[in-house]
């Protein structure tokens, strides 16, 4: 019995002694779990104070900094707005109209543009229809122009060829006005004819430039009476100037020579000869006188130089003879006995003339005139007549296998008169 209360005993004290732990622990980890809590709780207090400092600072910020930089802020708006407005307006006013002028001005030469009627005006009414007539029948027909007048005439520029062999000439002008004109005299070489009309018939004197101060790729255009003067009086072609300085052979019936030319596609048919070829100013830089004609040829007009035109018309209306450098030979061309020979051959030298003087024979071969080469009579004659009455050169010619050069005193052929 006494163990038995002994025994409950120990029990009940094990049971306040495991009562008292558990009630310590329990103790211990609430307080733990409340230490937590509270640090917890201490730190989103802290980030809850951090967050409100940010809330209050960050704006705080901006609003003092655009209150210290308000002044500038609206300068860089008010500086940037009028930038813009002012781009604008240079946009407006300047680029977008200096796109279309430069458009426009592309319009006006490629699309509108409005051709050489003002140019054509300044020449049309000097020219005139030249016919002519052998025996009171009508021969052929051509072209000229009054380049210039006195105190009695006015004076007609035309070809040589148009006049040659006629007995009288009558000329037709803009107001088809049909006069008689006077032949003044005439170049063949040169082929220039001048023809003289009363001063008061004139309408127009045709102004001159210059062909000199002309550039390839120039506009020209002639004014012309082509195939039937009738029809066709007055019509102008268009092109440009295609070429200068050319050497062009020019033959005949009776002889064949060189020619130094300007070279156009302006369109020149049979009987523009003698009209005016003009550049873009209605000034007459030319003289048309002849064109290449084949079914493969197409655009290769010529012209006179207005330069060479005048200085002759004008020896021609003062009387003054023009006189060119005579040898005294009959020539004639190697290849027209030998088809594979080139050069000039002498087949005959008049006695007491230059090349008789000189020491030049029948059957000498001329090579050369100067130090200039010559492979036919027509450049034979265009490098001789470079020189004037009188000068002195050298002709080198193949004799008995070997070249002999003789000094020549170019004189006329009045001196064997």
């Amino acid at each position: 019995m006494k163990d038995n209360d002994n025994e409950k005993l120990l029990k009940k004290s094990n049971n306040e002694v495991k009562k008292r732990h558990y009630n310590k622990k329990r103790n211990y980890d609430v307080d733990k779990v409340n230490k937590k809590e509270d640090s917890i709780v201490e730190k989103n207090h802290v980030n809850d104070n951090k967050s409100d400092i940010e809330k209050i600072n960050i704006p705080t910020k901006s609003t003092n900094f655009f209150k210290r930089n308000k002044q500038g802020i609206y300068s860089f708006l008010i500086t940037f707005t009028l930038c813009l407005l002012i781009f604008g307006i240079f946009y407006n006013y300047y680029i977008k109209n200096l796109v279309i002028e430069t458009t426009k001005l592309e319009k006006d030469v490629t699309v509108t543009d409005k051709g050489i009627a003002d140019a054509v005006e300044k020449v049309y009414d000097s020219v005139v229809v030249v016919e002519t007539y052998v025996k009171d029948r009508a021969y052929s027909s051509g072209t000229g122009f009054v380049f210039k007048t006195d105190d009695k005439y006015g004076y007609i520029i035309t070809n040589y060829h148009v006049i040659d062999n006629a007995n009288s000439v009558k000329v037709t002008f803009t107001n088809n006005e049909t006069i008689d004109a006077t032949i003044v005299g005439s170049d063949e070489y040169a082929d220039i004819a001048v023809l003289a009309v009363d001063k008061d018939d004139v309408i127009l004197v045709a102004e001159t430039g210059s062909s000199d101060d002309m550039r390839i790729g120039d506009t020209t255009f002639a004014v012309g009476a082509p195939i039937d003067s009738s029809i066709y009086s007055w019509s102008v072609t268009r092109g440009i100037l295609s070429g200068k300085n050319r050497l062009v052979e020019v033959n005949d019936s009776s002889s064949s020579f060189i020619m130094q030319v300007l070279q156009t596609d302006t369109a020149i048919n049979s009987g523009n000869s003698g009209g005016p070829l003009c550049n873009s100013n209605g000034e007459v830089i030319g003289v048309t006188n002849m064109k290449l004609a084949s079914s493969q040829i197409e655009g290769m007009g010529f012209a006179i130089p207005i330069e060479e035109a005048i200085k002759y018309a004008n020896s021609i209306i003062t009387g003054k003879e023009i006189s060119r450098p005579y040898i005294g030979v009959s020539i004639y061309d190697a290849n027209s006995y030998f088809s594979k020979d080139t050069g000039v051959y002498i087949e005959y030298v008049e006695k007491g003339g230059a090349a008789d003087k000189a020491g030049l024979q029948k059957g000498d071969k001329i090579i050369k005139v100067n130090d200039v080469k010559v492979s036919n009579t027509s450049y034979f004659r265009y490098e001789l007549y470079k020189y004037n009455v009188g000068d002195k050169i050298n002709i080198t010619v193949e004799r008995d296998g070997k070249e002999k050069t003789f000094k020549v005193t170019l004189g006329t052929s009045n001196d064997l008169s």
